[in-house]
């Protein structure tokens, strides 16, 4: 049986999603009301899926996913949340989340993305990756080149690692680089792929193909 550990605030709720993994059998090993107890509970239960929400008090969901990331804990992340905001959806993504599902889905989508996220996939619910694509100014970059066309290989390494949050001092960490010589390569991402800042920049990358 694939190994859960539900991450919410809400009582009730974790006890509703309990008993629906339980009927689609599905192992709830752990549970947590906010990111500080859920780090906790996500190391003694060593689950194969951390189901999260993303609005709790004091730690929340985007604070958790970060933790997890500087803990170096690969379990996925499933964020199940009522939030259907663009910016917290990307905010969710760029911190590590693997999924990203509504409250409002049903068992069976509920259960096929858990299994999906723990055999390795990923999974986002396709009304939510349909509005952010729409949501991307398609016109071309300013050399009238294909978005994407004229990125060096350091420039796609730079903006991969834009993709996945890192800031740039970490990024300059990561590729040892000086800080503001990423600084210029990301300036420069964002004008040859004619977008307003580092978001846009995914999102068009993500809509061209340049980043899978």
């Amino acid at each position: 049986m694939t190994r859960v550990v539900v991450v919410d605030d809400q009582t009730l709720v974790r006890q509703g999603i309990r008993s629906l993994l339980e009927i689609a059998e599905v192992d709830v090993v752990g549970e947590a009301d906010d990111g500080r107890a859920a780090l906790d509970v996500i190391a003694s239960a060593t689950p194969d899926v951390v189901l999260l929400d993303l609005r709790m008090p004091r730690y929340d969901g985007i604070w958790t996913l970060q933790r997890l990331r500087e803990l170096g804990v690969e379990t996925p992340v499933l964020v199940l949340t009522t939030f259907n905001d663009d910016v917290l959806v990307l905010e969710a993504l760029r911190a590590g989340a693997r999924g990203y599902l509504l409250k409002d889905v049903t068992l069976e989508q509920l259960t096929r993305a858990v299994r999906t996220l723990a055999g390795g996939g990923t999974l986002i619910a396709p009304s939510i990756t349909d509005r952010l694509l729409r949501a991307i100014r398609s016109g071309p970059s300013p050399s009238g080149a294909p978005p994407g066309q004229e990125l060096t290989e350091r420039e796609l390494e730079v903006l991969r690692l834009v993709a996945e949050g890192y800031s740039n001092r970490e990024i300059a960490g990561a590729l040892f680089l000086a800080e503001g010589t990423v600084k210029n390569h990301v300036s420069t991402i964002l004008l040859k792929l004619d977008a307003r800042d580092r978001t846009n920049a995914v999102l068009r990358a993500l809509h061209e193909g340049i980043l899978p």
